[in-house]
Parts: C-alpha cells; structure tokens; sequence
C-alpha cells in the first residue's frame, strides 16, 4: 500500500473514556431513563440499566475523556523518530483545550490529517462532541460541516484495512497480532480502564495504556505502507 502521504504531516491518537460519574446512583432519575433508552437495544434479557452503566464510557452523552494521547513522526539525525504526548486532567476541559491547542497551533494546515484506529466512527466524534458538550469551539481539524468526503483531514487505519470492505471489522489487537507489532494490549484493555480511573485512581497506568495504543497506530501505519517499524529507541516523549 503506498499511502502517498508525508508521514510527518500525521498526528496519531487515541482516547480512554470512562462513564461521567463512578456510580448509577450519582445519575439524575431523568439520565438514568436517558440512558436505559439508548441502550435498549444492546441489553439483553434481564440486564437493566444500572448493570450496563460500567459501560458508559463509549457514549459521548454519557462518559467523558480521561486521556489523549498523540504521536508525530520527526526526523533526528537520519534516523526516524516517533514523539508521544498526552492530554490528561481531572478536568476534562483542560484536557480538551490541550489538546485543541496543539491542534490549532501545530496541526493546523490543510496537509495535516489526524489518524486512529476506528478513528471515524469513535475517536473523532467523541473528540467534537465532548467539546461541544464542554461548551470548546470546534478546531478545524474537528469541524466536518459542509465538507465533501474527500476533503475530511482523518485516516482511519481499520478503514484503511477493510479495502472497501463495509462489512468488515478488525480490532487493533488483532492486526497488530497479525503484523507481527507489538502489543498495546500487555496490561490492561478498554473494558477495565473504568475501574482503574475510579477503583485504583491509577491514571497513569492509564496513560501509559493510552500511549501504547497510539504507538500501535503509528507502527500500523509503517507496516501498511511497507516500511520498517520503529525500534524502542525510536519512540520519545515529546
């Protein structure tokens, strides 16, 4: 696959997205009903709303970002480089600000794309919608109104591995398995990040999580375009 893209216009991401409040009983009787109604359809037999509320986190109305982290591919010399940041704060809107900051300051031309696995259909909409929600105007890069398809600045590496193949759907841990990347996967997984931001207050394992799955991303990136993947030496914070 050749992407025919400069990888140093590429900013690499991921979010970890937790519900907005540890305990069903913290939800208003009017979120609570809220909730039970959008997840009608996804509980089975007898599971009520409360028991499905650990599971919260993948609705922008109902969960709220904990981290974001990034990469961006730099050249030191002659040797490739990936630099790794992340966004994370008790307050989500200083998180988000961070973020759009770096968007607007650095990420901000019409070459620069924004990358993530399943990015389209999770990690940028929660992205704009948490900001509207938090009352943030949208940066550029967020902003798709009245854009064409082709002119949306996002890569999505599962789109780019379905080859037009709608119907197809292919996790990170899978590829990464399969393409011989390391794993992101070696400690903890999406459906425990709750617990570990409420039970254990461990965001910095978190963090860590978050930063593995963006390296994930980057790698993938290399691998799909046919170039060598980057050794741990390689990778820095930014």
């Amino acid at each position: 696959m050749n992407l025919q893209v400069n990888l140093k216009h590429i900013l690499f991401l991921d979010i970890e997205t937790v519900p907005q409040f540890e305990k069903w009983e913290e939800l208003s009787g009017t979120t609570q009903q809220l909730f039970e109604e959008k997840t009608a359809y996804q509980r089975k037999g007898e599971i009520t709303g409360e028991d499905f509320y650990e599971r919260a986190g993948i609705w922008a109305e109902f969960g709220k970002i904990v981290c974001i982290s990034v990469g961006y591919f730099t050249q030191v010399a002659q040797e490739k480089q990936l630099r790794i940041k992340s966004f994370y704060d008790e307050n989500e809107f200083d998180l988000l600000m961070g973020f759009k900051e770096l968007l607007e300051w650095h990420f901000n031309q019409k070459h620069h794309l924004l990358c993530a696995h399943n990015g389209k259909e999770f990690d940028f909409p929660y992205i704009a919608r948490r900001m509207i929600l938090q009352g943030i105007t949208l940066p550029k890069k967020l902003n798709l109104f009245g854009k064409k398809p082709w002119e949306v600045p996002h890569l999505d590496t599962m789109e780019l591995w379905k080859f037009g193949d709608y119907k197809h759907y292919t996790s990170l841990k899978l590829l990464t398995s399969i393409l011989k990347i390391p794993s992101p996967k070696d400690d903890i997984d999406g459906s425990e990040v709750a617990q570990v931001y409420y039970k254990d207050k461990n965001i910095e394992r978190i963090v860590t999580y978050c930063e593995k799955d963006t390296i994930a991303v980057a790698q993938l990136i290399l691998r799909l375009n046919n170039e060598k993947l980057l050794e741990e030496h390689q990778i820095v914070k930014a």
